[in-house]
């Protein structure tokens, strides 16, 4: 958006839209966990085999957000939002009629599939309708604290939404939210800049990043249960890796690339998103050890965890939203060392956990001081990461953004686990709380990792600027947030 046109009076409305859409994503990655005991009786799942209903639409979202972001900038942002929006109420449709679980399965790809489509075009849709400076600041910490909250909404419905109305019901429940979108996005949603020239799509680089990250997601989300060690998970570390050096190459001889090098010359860009893929194995890292000590050592069902743990939700929100409006004064920078020191000191409080302890001696004050610096180190490192994008690329630096954030995540949910099952000295609750406690230890290190990641790399003081691109139109302002 020029900064001589005028805003649009009905951004916030929109605004609404796309956050509800993400909302909707974000409840739907974690809401069949507590269904997934129902699932396994009802389509006869093998033993193990239901992991798939998870399984399937996280590597099909994860593996896609690179090519679903590019589709935003060839064929323009709000078209695909759209597009992906109605696949995915569709794919919600077909999920809740499944009458077996190659069905659901099936219909789980296409869920993620269409996720990977609309969350980037709908970060590149609220890039276009917010100027750069405090107004997009504070729509991205809205957006980064309403994410936040999802993952805690989808453990407080998703019990008794199976429990009352059957699990078909947690796939149903998305169908008025894409109806509603559908309804009002034509009319409140801005069409972002679409690339000029041809459009190319670049299949083989599509195909090869997708299958990269697909291959280490996966072997990442596995290496717990076979082993880090193991054929399986070194064999599609080293596949994944070959996929990588492989697409390197289809990008550098591309003439129209999916993902131009280019991008990776700002220290902005390769920093925030260094940090972005921290604090994902911190956040979930973090979130998934709270969640097996209250329920294995301090006995908590998943409604009372849900409920227990939804201070640190709405403390991300809190400092989500304060954040965007600090930056406008104090840059990200100082931001984010602030959100990596809120979240390291989280963590460290949380491994002092004790087998005979409690919710208000255990876990209250580190869950607060955690949330907090989720909230903050999420806007610093998603400002950073989209800092010195062009407009007609909005789309793939949000794809990159994203799809860093899941590789993060399955990495911290990866590592923490094995760190803690390693540690556990036994099945009572003392030797699982030796376990737990060392896991805490590990997403510690992950943060402090991020503390140093942001003192190293983005105490810049001035912003990179983006190298000269080839095929975009002149006068194009960049998309930059002010330091």
């Amino acid at each position: 958006m020029s900064r001589e046109e005028a805003p649009d009076s009905r951004r916030w409305l929109a605004l609404t839209l796309l956050v509800a859409a993400f909302f909707m994503v974000i409840v739907d990655s974690q809401i069949v966990m507590l269904a997934l005991p129902s699932i396994e009786s009802e389509l006869g799942f093998s033993p193990g085999g239901v992991q798939w209903v998870m399984s399937a639409y996280l590597l099909s979202f994860g593996g896609l957000l690179m090519f679903g972001g590019r589709t935003a900038d060839l064929l323009g942002g709000r078209r695909m939002f759209l597009f992906g929006t109605a696949l995915f109420g569709v794919a919600s449709v077909l999920c809740g009629l499944a009458w077996n679980d190659e069905v659901l399965v099936a219909a789980r790809v296409v869920q993620g599939a269409a996720a990977a489509i609309m969350t980037p075009t709908a970060m590149a849709v609220l890039m276009h309708t917010f100027a750069e400076g405090p107004e997009r600041n504070k729509a991205l910490g809205i957006w980064t604290g309403i994410g936040a909250f999802g993952a805690t909404a989808a453990l407080l419905i998703g019990g008794p939404i199976t429990d009352g109305l059957g699990w078909q019901w947690i796939f149903y429940i998305n169908v008025p939210v894409v109806a509603a979108v559908l309804l009002f996005g034509r009319r409140l949603l801005k069409q972002t800049p679409v690339q000029p020239g041809r459009r190319h799509f670049d299949p083989a680089g599509a195909l090869t990043i997708t299958a990269a990250i697909a291959l280490l997601v996966y072997a990442v989300s596995e290496a717990p249960l076979v082993g880090w060690g193991s054929g399986q998970t070194i064999g599609m570390l080293a596949a994944a890796a070959v996929l990588l050096v492989i697409f390197t190459l289809i990008e550098n001889r591309s003439e129209v690339p999916l993902v131009p090098l280019r991008i990776f010359r700002s220290p902005t860009v390769v920093g925030g998103n260094i940090l972005m893929i921290i604090v994902a194995m911190a956040v979930y890292g973090g979130a998934l050890i709270t969640s097996l000590y209250a329920q294995q050592v301090l006995g908590y069902s998943a409604i009372k965890f849900g409920l227990s743990t939804a201070v640190y939700a709405i403390m991300s929100i809190i400092g989500a939203n304060l954040s965007a409006r600090l930056v406008a004064r104090v840059g990200y920078k100082p931001i984010a060392i602030v959100g990596m020191t809120l979240l390291s000191g989280g963590l460290l409080l949380l491994t002092q956990i004790d087998p005979n302890g409690g919710y208000w001696s255990d876990l209250f004050f580190g869950l607060v001081i955690f949330g907090s610096g989720i909230g903050s180190t999420n806007v610093a490192a998603s400002i950073a990461s989209l800092t010195g994008a062009k407009p007609e690329e909005s789309g793939l630096v949000s794809g990159i953004n994203n799809a860093v954030f899941q590789i993060g995540a399955a990495l911290g949910i990866a590592i923490a686990s094995s760190v803690a099952f390693a540690y556990t000295t036994g099945t009572n609750v003392e030797g699982l709380n030796d376990g737990f406690q060392a896991g805490f230890w590990a997403t510690a290190i992950f943060a402090l990792t991020g503390l140093a990641t942001a003192l190293l790399l983005l105490l810049h003081r001035k912003p990179a600027q983006p190298a000269p691109s080839t095929g975009t139109e002149a006068g194009k302002p960049s998309v930059a947030v002010h330091h």
